[in-house]
C-alpha cells in the first residue's frame, strides 16, 4: 500500500537565517583554510578597503540627498521670490561717468555687467530712477529686465531652473570631493599604520628565525 508524500516543511524564517549565517562563516573559514599564508596584517587591511568602500558608498548616498533636499529648498525659495517680486522693464539712461573707462566687473552670474543709470516703474505706478547693474553690451535708450519688490526697489532675481541645477551639481560634486578626501586620509593613515605593523611583525620573525635558518643557533659559542 503506496503513501501519500508528504509536502515539504518550510522552515521558518529565523532558522533559514541562522543556516544562511552558519553557511557564510563556513565559506569564510573556507577561504582562511585556502589562504595559509595570509597574515593577520593583511586581512586588516582587506578589511581596511571594504570599510572605506562602505564609507564612500554610504556617504554618497548621503550627499546624494542632502543636495536634492537642498534643491527642494531653494526651489521653494525661488518659488516664493517669484510670488512676491514683479518683473518690469527699466529705460537704461547711461553708464556712469566712473564707469566710463573702467573695465567693468564680472557678477551676477557668466555675463560682464557695469553699474548704470535707469529708470523704471514701480508696482505702485510711480516713475524712478536709480543704478543697477546691466549687462555691459545694454546701450542708452535701451531697455533691460529688472525685478523689483512692492515698494519699486530693485531685488535679486530669483533663480532659475538651470541656476539651481547648476547649483545642486556644483554643491554635490563639493560634498562628493569633501567626503572622497577625508575617506582617502583615513585610508592611508590606516595603510600607514598596518605597513608599520607588519615591519615590526616581519623584524621579529626574522630575529627569531634568522639564527635557526643560517645555523648560527646550532654554532658552539666561544667562551
Amino acid at each position: 500500500m503506496s503513501r501519500t508524500p508528504r509536502p515539504a516543511r518550510t522552515a521558518p524564517p529565523p532558522r533559514r537565517a541562522r543556516r544562511a549565517l552558519r553557511l557564510a562563516l563556513g565559506r569564510r573559514r573556507t577561504v582562511r583554510a585556502r589562504e595559509p599564508l595570509a597574515r593577520p596584517v593583511d586581512r586588516a587591511r582587506s578589511r581596511a578597503w571594504l570599510a572605506a568602500g562602505l564609507a564612500l558608498v554610504l556617504g554618497l548616498a548621503g550627499v546624494a540627498g542632502a543636495a536634492v533636499l537642498g534643491h527642494r529648498a531653494a526651489g521653494r525659495t525661488a518659488e516664493a521670490d517669484r510670488g512676491r517680486l514683479h518683473r518690469t522693464e527699466a529705460l537704461v539712461l547711461g553708464r556712469l561717468r566712473a564707469e566710463d573707462t573702467g573695465a567693468g566687473r564680472w557678477s551676477g552670474g557668466y555675463e560682464k555687467r557695469v553699474d548704470t543709470s535707469v529708470s523704471w516703474t514701480s508696482p505702485d505706478g510711480l516713475a524712478r530712477t536709480g543704478t543697477v547693474e546691466v549687462p555691459r553690451s545694454a546701450a542708452t535708450g535701451s531697455t533691460v529686465t529688472l525685478w523689483v519688490d512692492d515698494d519699486g526697489r530693485p531685488a535679486t532675481p530669483p533663480a532659475t531652473a538651470v541656476g539651481l541645477a547648476v547649483g545642486v551639481v556644483c554643491t554635490g560634486l563639493a560634498g562628493a570631493a569633501v567626503l572622497a578626501a577625508l575617506i582617502g586620509c583615513l585610508l592611508t593613515l590606516r595603510l600607514r599604520a598596518l605597513d608599520r605593523r607588519a615591519a615590526r611583525d616581519w623584524e621579529r620573525s626574522w630575529a627569531h628565525w634568522e639564527p635557526r635558518w643560517s645555523g648560527r643557533a646550532s654554532q658552539p659559542q666561544d667562551d
